[in-house]
């Protein structure tokens, strides 16, 4: 039997007391929420059910899944039905990668106020693509684009940033045709000194804005900036800044796109596959240091501080943290599509997306039966639903991680 690798649940299964006397009291509900679920995630705690093989009578246990969009396991499902209903969305145009990323001084203030500097972050970024798209000395048209936050760094410190997929060009004022995009000497798409400073611009007014209507709150070591004059400072002193903005090259083709979808979409602070040990009240992962040439590093931190790091990039309840704008907004997307394929003299395409759930061992979703790991002949189908409480009361033996 191979090692188990370590993963994410097994730091908060193991040093999560420990965590909890340290940070309980400045915990959110969300972030508790996550915190538990993980821990929870495919144990006998979330119940389970039993399959058994229809050749040699093998049973075998598995256990529910959190489904918590925080945990690095229960993305599988939501990746694949997402990714399968963008892929009768794409157009036969380039995809151009834009990067929108708050500075540290101002993505600070999102440690206590996450859902409206979020909010204002993706307001400001959608002002700036459509605005200067629609200049008639950039583009002269309207464009659509998919956006993602991630609020982290490889590092797990806090580092606010959207990631942009934009088809390269847009439907004209007059809805007559499509006008692709150009390509600038320094940058593609857009020149990027121009999206840096326009989004600049419209965060700093918005972010004002909140700031006068009492809708941002300080306090511990960001009390300072409870005052309007302290406020005003760290404002102005961002405008002087310039904040980072940049396209890179076009994708290769839509399959290209699709595979950035899956890799960006749902991802979480941190995945299974970068931790390398759990021990000794340490945890060691790997990261990759961009400042130094995409170096790929080893970082240690106390499991505590571990925990701590992962937990500030839980999302508040509800945000939604993949949003589209421009003739991708959900409200006519379906026409601007329709739109946008025939200007471009693209095959009109229908698609009714329904995927099933790999990875999913929810007792409510119905998969496809698994191959026997005894026989390799038999097919295990199930024949029996387990409540938290039945598990907890089977023989021992019998238990097995599935996960």
């Amino acid at each position: 039997m191979s090692e188990h690798r370590p993963e994410v649940a097994d730091v908060f299964r193991t040093y999560g007391d420990d965590f909890l006397a340290r940070w309980e009291r400045v915990v959110s509900r969300p972030q508790r929420k996550a915190f538990d679920d993980i821990r929870a995630c495919r144990t006998a705690a979330l119940g389970g059910h039993v399959d058994q093989c229809d050749q040699c009578g093998h049973c075998a246990i598995s256990y529910n899944s959190c489904r918590n969009r925080s945990c690095p396991k229960c993305q599988g499902a939501a990746r694949a039905q997402w990714l399968a209903e963008r892929e009768a969305e794409l157009l036969p145009v380039e995809y151009f990668h834009v990067v929108f990323t708050l500075p540290q001084q101002i993505a600070r203030m999102a440690l206590q106020n996450a859902r409206r500097i979020y909010s204002i972050l993706f307001r400001a970024v959608a002002e700036t693509l459509l605005t200067i798209a629609a200049d008639p000395q950039h583009l002269g048209a309207a464009i659509g684009f998919l956006a993602v936050l991630h609020s982290w760094g490889q590092n797990l410190h806090l580092h606010p940033h959207i990631h942009c997929v934009v088809p390269g060009g847009g439907i004209s004022p007059d809805n007559s045709r499509w006008i692709p995009c150009r390509r600038y000497r320094k940058s593609f798409f857009l020149p990027g000194k121009v999206l840096s400073r326009f989004f600049r611009k419209r965060f700093l007014i918005h972010v004002r804005r909140s700031f006068q209507k009492g809708k941002l709150q300080f306090h511990g070591e960001l009390e300072s900036l409870a005052q309007p004059a302290a406020f005003e400072a760290l404002c102005q002193k961002a405008g002087r800044m310039e904040w980072v903005v940049y396209a890179k090259r076009p994708f290769g083709s839509p399959e290209q796109v699709l595979k950035y979808l899956a890799r960006y979409t749902h991802r979480v602070a941190i995945s299974n596959r970068r931790l390398l040990s759990v021990e000794n009240g340490r945890v060691t992962f790997e990261w990759k240091d961009y400042a130094a040439g995409n170096q790929t590093k080893t970082m240690t931190l106390e499991a505590v501080e571990f925990i701590r790091r992962f937990l500030l990039h839980v999302l508040p309840s509800g945000f939604v943290h993949i949003r589209h704008f421009g003739f991708l907004a959900n409200r006519k997307r379906k026409e601007n599509l329709a739109l946008c394929r025939s200007l471009l003299a693209a095959p009109q395409l229908v698609s009714e997306a329904s995927v099933d759930s790999p990875g999913s061992h929810d007792s409510t979703t119905e998969e496809q039966p698994r191959r026997c790991p005894v026989c390799k002949t038999g097919r295990l189908i199930r024949i029996q639903v387990l409540t938290a409480a039945a598990c907890a009361c089977l023989p021992v033996p019998m238990i097995a991680d599935t996960s």
